[in-house]
C-alpha cells in the first residue's frame, strides 16, 4: 500500500510539495520494514545488536515524524516546496533528530552518559512525547491551512479520520494491548491492531495531500494520450460549426459558372454544341 502512494505522488508531477512528502512515505516504509525484523523476532531481543536496531527504530519514528511537521509547513510556502532551500532543511531536520533520538535510545539501552533504563525520561520524550507534540502542531496547521486558503471543506474529514485512526492506535497499544493478547489467546495483541490503524492514518496522510494539491495540466506527464480537438476551421470537417460549404457550384451539381463571354469552360473547350468556341478555333470562328 505504501509503495501504491509513493508511485502516484511521483507522477503528480507539479503537485506542490511532491518531493517533500514523498520522504515522509519513504521514511514509514523503512520503519516498516525495520519492525519486521524487531517484532517478529527476527532479531531476538538476547542478541547484542537488538538494542542498536532498536535505537535506529526509534530514531526513524522520531525523524519521520519530525518530516510530518516539516510538511505541515509547506503550505505556507515559507519556502518554496522542491528547492534546494527547502528539501535541505528538511533533509537536515530529520537527520538532526534522528541523531539525537538514537543517541538517546542507545545510551539508555546501554547505560552510559548518564542515561539508565530504569528511569527512561529521554527514551519517553523522543518515543512519546515528540510525536504526539508533531502529530498536533501539524494537524492545528492543516486546519488553519483548510480554513484559510481553501474554498473546499472537504479535506477536513480527511484530518478528522487521520487523527481518529492516530489516537485509536496509542490506545490499543498502550491500554488494551495485554487485554486483547490475553483474549485472543496470544495470537496477537495490540501491536497488531496498533500497525494497522497506523497504516490507515499514514493513508489519510496521503489522502489529505493529494485532496488539496491540483496539477498544472500544461506541464503535467501523464500515462493517457492527449485528446486534441480541432479549433481551426480548415482543419474542421464538413457540416462544423465554422465552416460552411459553397453547394451552388458545378461541383455539386448547380448552375456552370460564366468564365469567358457568358460561357462556361465546359462550352469553351467542347467541339459538341459550340463549335466556334472550340479548341483549336476553326479559321472562320471569332465574334
Amino acid at each position: 500500500m505504501t509503495a501504491i502512494m509513493i508511485l502516484h505522488i511521483r507522477s503528480k508531477y507539479t503537485a506542490v510539495g511532491r518531493k517533500e512528502i514523498v520522504m515522509f512515505f519513504w521514511m514509514y516504509a523503512l520503519i516498516e520494514l525495520l519492525a519486521l525484523f524487531l517484532d517478529s523476532g527476527v532479531i531476538p531481543t538476547s542478541n547484542v545488536v537488538y538494542p542498536w536496531f532498536a535505537a535506529a527504530y526509534t530514531g526513524l519514528v522520531a525523524a519521520t515524524y519530525c518530516c510530518l511537521l516539516v510538511n505541515g509547513f509547506v503550505g505556507f510556502q515559507f519556502a518554496e516546496d522542491g528547492t534546494p532551500l527547502s528539501l535541505w532543511f528538511l533533509r537536515i531536520s530529520c537527520l538532526v533528530i534522528f541523531g539525537i533520538s538514537f543517541f538517546i535510545s542507545a545510551a539508555t539501552f546501554k547505560q552510559f552518559a548518564g542515561f539508565k533504563y530504569d528511569k527512561p525520561i529521554g527514551l519517553w520524550i523522543v518515543y512519546i512525547l515528540w510525536p504526539l507534540i508533531c502529530t498536533v502542531i501539524y494537524v492545528v496547521s492543516q486546519l488553519v491551512l483548510v480554513f484559510r486558503t481553501l474554498d473546499d471543506r472537504w479535506p477536513i474529514g480527511d484530518i478528522v479520520f487521520g487523527t481518529a485512526f492516530f489516537t485509536i492506535a496509542q490506545v490499543l497499544l498502550f491500554a488494551f494491548s495485554v487485554t486483547i493478547c490475553d483474549a485472543i489467546k496470544h495470537y496477537i495483541d495490540g501491536l497488531f491492531f496498533f500497525t494497522l490503524c497506523m497504516l490507515l492514518s499514514v493513508m489519510m496522510v496521503y489522502k489529505y495531500w493529494d485532496s488539496i494539491t491540483r496539477e498544472d495540466l500544461e506541464f503535467s506527464v501523464g500515462s493517457k494520450a492527449a485528446v486534441w480537438e480541432v479549433k481551426d476551421p480548415l482543419l474542421a470537417g464538413p457540416g462544423g460549426p465554422d465552416y460552411e460549404e459553397d453547394t451552388a457550384s458545378n461541383y455539386h451539381g448547380g448552375a456552370p459558372a460564366s468564365l469567358v463571354g457568358g460561357l462556361s469552360g465546359q462550352q469553351l473547350y467542347q467541339k459538341g454544341g459550340y463549335p466556334v468556341r472550340a479548341y483549336p478555333p476553326s479559321a472562320g470562328g471569332g465574334y
